[in-house]
């Protein structure tokens, strides 16, 4: 079968299983669908535009790109012409991420996601959208499930659905049961990759740092990382030692 069969076949299978196990669409939902210009949020954006043909419930998408005051890699006008070919309609929103931060205080991730992410969820409530699309895959996932274990001394990670208590819109990982390098894949296939942005501020991170110890530790086995993503749901609480432990 040509490649891109292959590849477009397989990511589209992974993001129906993980939509249809997390329950992740529902009928009516509006989706604004965050987009970074990078391979991730681009190959989501194209699956569930495609989906959306089909779908046995009936979803509305928009896109939005964050701009930021530090990077400007994103060509965003051809990034809003592919969406607008998948009849997404495109808009921007402009967050000076860099200007916000106190004097003494320097750059870093999460300061930069929590910024983004406030202004997402400001739009989508202020338009009426029920569900924020991001495009965080399983390695995503897996990495930040080791991170807060080895720098937080707690078991948690990014869900693929996140409900949120005090707002009436909820989070969704359509890409959560894929692996990067079946994104990858699919974005080579179709082109997106050559558009991928880069955060400078995000070279030496501690996630990359992690990334090399889950390849460390699975040899490069997709069924190792997979079985590190099922073991979040099939936690044996009996074995676990439970609070009182900690320092």
């Amino acid at each position: 079968m040509p490649p891109l069969y292959n590849a477009e076949t397989q990511l589209a299978k992974l993001t129906e299983a993980a939509i249809r196990r997390y329950s992740m669409i529902e009928e009516g939902d509006r989706i604004l669908v965050a987009v970074s210009g990078g391979k991730d949020s681009t190959s989501m954006a194209y699956d569930l535009a495609a989906k959306r043909r089909w779908w046995p419930v009936r979803y509305e998408l928009r896109a939005i790109h964050v701009a930021t005051d530090f990077c400007s890699c994103c060509k965003k006008s051809a990034l809003f012409d592919l969406l607008g070919s998948w009849d997404i309609e495109p808009v921007s929103i402009d967050v000076p991420v860099i200007a916000r931060l106190k004097p003494g205080f320097s750059m870093n991730c999460f300061w930069c996601s929590m910024q983004r992410r406030t202004e997402l969820l400001a739009y989508a409530m202020k338009e009426g959208f029920t569900k924020i699309a991001l495009g965080h895959h399983l390695d995503d996932i897996v990495e930040t499930l080791l991170m807060n274990m080895l720098h937080k001394r707690q078991i948690s990670t990014m869900l693929p659905v996140f409900r949120y208590a005090k707002y009436p819109v909820s989070v969704i990982r359509p890409l959560a049961l894929c692996e990067e390098r079946q994104v990858i894949a699919f974005a080579e296939a179709k082109g997106f990759r050559s558009a991928a942005c880069t955060c400078p501020y995000g070279v030496d991170s501690k996630r990359r740092e992690v990334r090399r110890k889950i390849a460390d530790l699975t040899g490069g086995s997709s069924r190792l990382k997979r079985n590190l993503f099922d073991s979040m749901s099939n936690v044996k609480t009996e074995y676990l030692p439970g609070p009182g432990l900690a320092e």
